[in-house]
């Protein structure tokens, strides 16, 4: 079956070699998404001391980055909000971080009836210093 890569010019750049998306028939899988800054590439809420070393973050301010990339893969995707069936979320500390993250993830999907399926995993690192990082999966209508 043909698949076609997409790559949203108003997301942050990949940071490895991947297509933001890929769409298989009506199905869209999207690479893991970050918080990173389309403008800048950087992190929103990272603090960092004299010597560059990350001291804190602000999940909050990743989450809604996440969600943000997200929404701007799926449009130059032509999906929508909407199409998204499924979510794996990445956090590097959920004790911390996951009562923020879901409130969050509450304000965007106001309604357990139609958000996608859910699953969050705890994990101990990510490619580069963010706190959270999406997998999604879109289903496309004709």
């Amino acid at each position: 079956m043909m698949s076609d890569a997409i790559h949203a010019t108003g997301a942050p750049r990949a940071v490895g070699h991947y297509p933001h998306a890929r769409r298989v028939g009506r199905t869209l899988y999207l690479s893991g998404i970050g918080p990173r800054d389309p403008a800048s590439n950087g992190i929103p809420g990272n603090v960092h001391d004299a010597d560059g070393h990350l001291i804190a973050y602000d999940i909050d301010a990743q989450a809604r980055a996440v969600f943000a990339n997200v929404r701007t893969v799926l449009e130059a995707s032509g999906a929508r909000w909407e199409d998204l069936v499924d979510v794996t979320v990445y956090l590097t500390d959920m004790a911390r971080d996951f009562a923020a993250y879901n409130a969050v993830w509450a304000e965007h999907f106001p309604d357990a009836a139609t958000a996608p399926c859910r699953t969050t995993l705890g994990i101990t690192a990510l490619p580069t210093p963010i706190a959270i990082e999406l997998k999604c999966v879109a289903h496309l209508e004709d």
